[in-house]
């Protein structure tokens, strides 16, 4: 959501669609009698929060560096699962031993037309308390680049994606043998490097531009939240869209005495030299390039020209890492449920920081000891949820979801017979709800934000959001919030622990946060994302911490204690018919575009506009043919048919469901986005096996629906695009089979 939003028309919108809001309350799931006892519950919960444990938390868990193996991050989960210990959860530490490199040197220069040596440090500010606290600090670098030593010629390549290169090569710019620079945005970072040593780059530093992140966005830190000159973003590179966690231990957990394959068969290792820097180590050079000016799209917000390069610009990277195995520690805590015990309710955060890691984790990990702590004093007053509860405290996310992917590969078994759904969240603060996973719970999902009140605007935070869709939104979006439609949760692909639950076990998920009106990510993975500057620029009060934790407690506790699943149908249906429609409209858009750029490079006029002393090089592409649709076409429609006849059956449902009845739907709604898994996996990844959601193997973090099919259209592999319709097809086809089993069973019970 844009931080430029009008505030007074924002709260004129809001007041409009508060006025609307229904005063019923029902809860999926729940009889009226249950559902007004659960209602009563949250107020009990509400009520026993204290925020001040909030702060306290927070100031003390990013006082010192807790990264990964370092001793502060064994403090972090020691002090975390004594806590979650004490309140009456049946808690332990798991213990994996990823592989995880650490910098032992690191250099970046500049050789030619003249000598510059990068600081690639962050100095110590005097507003930021632990900004000089060096001890344990990993510095500035990029996780699970590759060590290497080269010098070469330098080009600028913006964003480093494949549109960027395609722009270069249109120049004649070949970074073959060159080393590049590319600016953080628009992808996740590990693309950059990828994409890179795809077009024959030997080195990749990657810069934070003040376009994106600096005082082109707002004040820089102290004086804003936004990122300083010296400020860099630490991160992993690995190829995460390949697979996620212990390189050397894809699909099974990295226990002790795993069996590991060699670091040079790791696929997911960088195959060049990456290291990140500040856009003041960046200036220079930038500055030496030559070469035709950028593109406009290409530019920046520093204050120079930008230039493509080759040249005159030459640079030395050289980069060595110390490649150990380092023990990961996962908290685990339980909360046994009764009658519906075997079935399990997972709410998660990580704890580890790529420095003191105030927002990024903390700022939401703090939420979620407080909504566990809440949930525990809920027990001891003889309350027990019917499903059991698994509060879980990840480590090693930063490198790239160590943690969670070696504990889900390690339980797969037992996730998939137990695990109702998986509920994360990351990065917390000020603004708008944040609603992301799997559609089939996003009726619920809207319910238990209708059920929140949004601190600033005093009305829910359903209604806030539907708010700014109406101001800001699309046009359809906006018809949605004037109907007063479930708002849609946005599909997610990877960047957070979640990604082995969705991804590759098929666990209905939710990832869920406050966000739009703070500013993280000017701190982000940086020594200044710490206390001082979490409760000045991203939550002062942690009124949205607290926000938090209510919208976590209510989705966390009616999972766990609904009489039914409350895992529906019409939202997901209605996504996918979007997907669909955007698969058929992208071909159809490509086609025409494909016919146009011909026609142009046979008419020349491509060259006639292109700036006269730049050379423009340009080849026909192949012509988009005209794919067959109807098998997802069909499924989607059956899909839609046995959605509505659920729904029609559900609604006529009076009185509680008996116990065998409700352990069998249960079952099957358990099951439903487990069907939506291809065992063999997508193309050229089988470790992610979800055919609806993926993260982009061009994007990273954001997702790619119906990835199979998308991908293939996108990247022009028409072939392998024929194939995947049929395959993604039968994905909903087995759906329908899961939602056609569940009326089966109402239907047998209402003849009873």
């Amino acid at each position: 959501m844009s931080r430029q939003i009008s505030i007074s028309l924002l709260c004129l919108f809001t007041s409009l669609v508060a006025s609307q809001t229904p005063p019923s309350r029902p809860l999926t799931g729940f009889d009226d009698s249950a559902g007004a006892d659960q209602l009563a519950r949250e107020q009990r919960f509400d009520s026993s929060l204290n925020r001040a444990d909030l702060q306290q938390w927070l100031q003390r868990l990013s006082a010192r560096p807790h990264h990964l193996g370092s001793p502060a991050g064994k403090e972090v989960a020691e002090f975390v699962a004594a806590q979650f210990k004490s309140w009456g959860y049946d808690t332990a530490i798991e213990t994996f031993y990823p592989l995880f490199p650490t910098p032992k040197l690191r250099l970046v220069e500049l050789t030619e037309p003249r000598h510059f040596v990068a600081k690639l440090e962050e100095p110590a500010i005097s507003e930021d308390r632990t900004s000089s606290v060096r001890q344990d600090q990993l510095p500035i670098y990029n996780a699970f680049s590759r060590d290497g030593n080269v010098t070469a010629p330098l080009v600028y390549v913006n964003y480093g994606l494949p549109a960027d290169y395609k722009v270069l090569a249109e120049r004649g710019i070949d970074v073959k043998g060159k080393i590049v620079i590319a600016r953080y945005g628009h992808s996740w970072r590990g693309i950059k490097p990828k994409v890179a040593a795809e077009h024959g780059a030997i080195g990749c530093l990657i810069y934070s531009d003040p376009y994106d992140d600096g005082y082109y966005v707002g004040d820089p830190y102290p004086k804003g939240g936004w990122r300083p000159a010296d400020g860099a973003q630490r991160g992993s590179v690995m190829d995460m869209p390949i697979y996620p966690g212990d390189p050397l231990t894809p699909f099974i957990g990295a226990t002790k005495d795993a069996k590991r394959i060699s670091r040079e068969e790791a696929a997911t290792i960088t195959k060049i030299p990456v290291l990140p820097i500040s856009y003041a180590d960046a200036t220079p050079l930038l500055q030496a390039l030559g070469g035709p000016v950028a593109p406009e799209s290409f530019r920046g917000a520093l204050p120079f020209t930008y230039h493509l390069g080759a040249g005159p610009a030459v640079v030395h990277l050289q980069v060595e890492f110390n490649w150990n195995l380092t023990p990961a520690y996962d908290v685990i805590a339980r909360l046994p449920g009764g009658e519906l015990g075997n079935e399990w309710v997972i709410r998660g955060n990580h704890h580890d920081g790529w420095v003191f890691g105030a927002s990024d984790p903390l700022s939401a990990l703090v939420a979620m000891m407080e909504e566990a702590r809440g949930v525990a004093a809920l027990a001891k007053t003889g309350w027990k949820p019917l499903r059991s509860i698994v509060y879980t405290v990840w480590d090693g996310e930063e490198p790239m979801l160590l943690g969670s992917t070696e504990w889900g590969e390690q339980h797969a078994a037992e996730l998939s017979e137990h695990a109702v759904a998986y509920i994360n969240s990351d990065v917390n603060g000020r603004g708008f709800v944040s609603l992301g996973g799997s559609q089939t719970l996003e009726h619920f999902a809207n319910e238990a934000a209708r059920d929140v009140t949004d601190p600033d605007r005093k009305v829910s935070v359903q209604d806030r959001y539907r708010a700014a869709l109406i101001a800001f939104g699309t046009p359809e979006d906006k018809q949605s919030a004037r109907d007063k439609r479930d708002f849609a949760i946005t599909p997610i692909g990877s960047g957070s622990d979640f990604t082995v639950f969705l991804d590759h076990l098929g666990i209905a998920t939710l990832d869920i946060s406050f966000t739009g009106q703070n500013a993280s990510e000017g701190t982000y993975h940086s020594i200044y994302d710490s206390y001082d500057h979490y409760t000045k620029f991203e939550d002062p009060d942690f009124q949205y911490s607290m926000a938090l934790v209510q919208l976590g407690g209510r989705l966390t506790m009616r999972l766990a204690d609904a009489g039914t699943l409350p895992i529906r149908f019409n939202g997901f249906v209605r996504a996918v018919s979007g997907y669909v429609d955007e698969l058929m409209k992208l071909t159809d858009t490509m086609r025409a575009e494909t016919a146009d750029r011909n026609q142009s490079i046979g008419d020349h006029s491509l060259a006639l506009a292109a700036d006269p002393l730049v050379p423009f090089i340009a080849t026909p592409e192949s012509e988009v043919p005209y794919l067959d649709f109807a098998p997802l076409q069909n499924a989607l429609a059956r899909l839609q048919h046995s959605a509505q006849a659920f729904q029609e059956h559900e609604s006529r449902l009076t009185g509680t469901l008996p116990l065998a009845t409700r352990k069998d739907l249960d079952q099957i709604f358990m099951h439903c986005d487990r069907a939506l898994l291809r065992q063999e996996g997508l193309p050229r990844r089988p470790w992610y096996r979800n055919e609806i959601y993926a993260p982009g193997f061009y994007t990273g973090y954001t997702p790619k629906t119906l990835p199979g099919v998308r991908e293939a259209i996108e990247e022009r592999r028409w072939q392998d695009a024929s194939t995947q319709i049929p395959l993604s097809a039968q994905t909903l086809n087995a759906l329908a089979d899961q939602i056609d089993r569940a009326t089966a069973i109402l239907k047998n019970d209402a003849s009873q």
